[in-house]
């Protein structure tokens, strides 16, 4: 059953003030969490469990936080599956530094350190209030596409996130995104709406960060996945920790191909699908790209003991 297993692992979005509750006084997650703090200089374990909301939504804060729950609960699974692999792992934009860290690409304590300066590198980029995101629902690619080439106007706005057919997450100057909003209105689209963020993700106004990144990940030790990695900017695996590391800077300003990467999985012979972090947003999008595929979202104790009762029977 674990060669036709992909593990993915979700990204900003999917946090929450009591994220990984039924497993959260397990000492393996204990255990991560304390590393984690440890990197940081801060109870990151307190954060996630009671909050604010508002610090924990900070992007810089974010980004750590999704990290550690999602490699607390892969160490959860090696432990109380004796190891079994995955065929593949990819995450979604946050979430590939997961799948590096859970591949073995990456180490732990290097990846929070990294994605903490990541998310304060987005933050400066672009003032607060100057960028936005929006999602847009109902709408092909090409039309969305369409709409932010005529919203341009001597602006940013781009398509970042090819999340599922009918939705697409698009990025740049806030102006800008609004007129794409109401075009995409106007050729059909069944909602397109602000997503409440402060950093607009994955388009050409994180150049800044990237380069900014690009130093920090210089200091990374980086080696090849034991577990095929698929990237968000290629849609495809890379081996040579060089690309590796070009795929990260790379990925600040580059879009998720998501629908592309679900897809290459199934083209490869997965089956099924773990959902490694808090959350169901990556099984939601993936009802809708490989319908006869079924996605375990292991924060669910049930739906994590129901996968490796699978494994173990196998």
């Amino acid at each position: 059953m674990m060669d036709k297993l992909a593990f993915i692992f979700p990204g900003q979005g999917s946090q929450s003030v009591g994220m990984l509750a039924e497993h959260i006084d397990t000492p393996v997650v204990q255990q991560t969490f304390a590393e984690a703090s440890e990197v940081l200089g801060f109870d990151l374990l307190t954060l996630v469990t009671e909050g604010p909301a508002e610090a924990l939504n900070r992007t810089e804060n974010t980004q750590p936080a999704l990290l550690t729950a999602s490699v607390a609960l892969w160490r959860l699974w090696q432990e109380e599956s004796c190891n079994a692999m995955p065929a593949f792992m990819a995450g979604h934009s946050l979430g590939e530094y997961s799948a590096l860290v859970c591949a073995g690409a990456m180490t732990f304590a290097d990846a929070v350190r990294i994605v903490r300066q990541r998310g304060l590198f987005m933050q400066d980029a672009v003032p607060q209030g100057v960028g936005a995101m929006a999602a847009v629902l109902g709408l092909d690619d090409d039309k969305v596409l369409e709409a932010c080439a005529e919203a341009a106007q001597g602006d940013v706005v781009e398509a970042v996130n090819f999340n599922s057919p009918g939705q697409v997450v698009i990025a740049g100057h806030a102006a800008a995104v609004e007129r794409a909003i109401e075009l995409a209105k106007t050729a059909g689209a069944r909602r397109a709406m602000l997503l409440p963020v402060s950093v607009p993700s994955h388009c050409a106004l994180m150049k800044p960060a990237a380069e900014r990144l690009a130093v920090e990940l210089q200091s990374v030790e980086l080696k090849a996945p034991a577990v095929p990695v698929i990237h968000n900017v290629t849609a495809d695996v890379s081996t040579e920790p060089e690309q590796i590391r070009s795929h990260l800077v790379a990925q600040l300003h580059s879009p998720v191909r998501w629908v592309e990467t679900i897809n290459r999985f199934v083209g490869s012979g997965v089956t099924g699908f773990a959902e490694c972090g808090p959350g169901k947003v990556l099984a939601g999008l993936n009802k809708r790209i490989a319908r006869r595929a079924p996605v375990a979202t292991l924060e669910s104790v049930a739906a994590f003991e129901e996968l490796l009762a699978q494994n173990n029977d196998e």
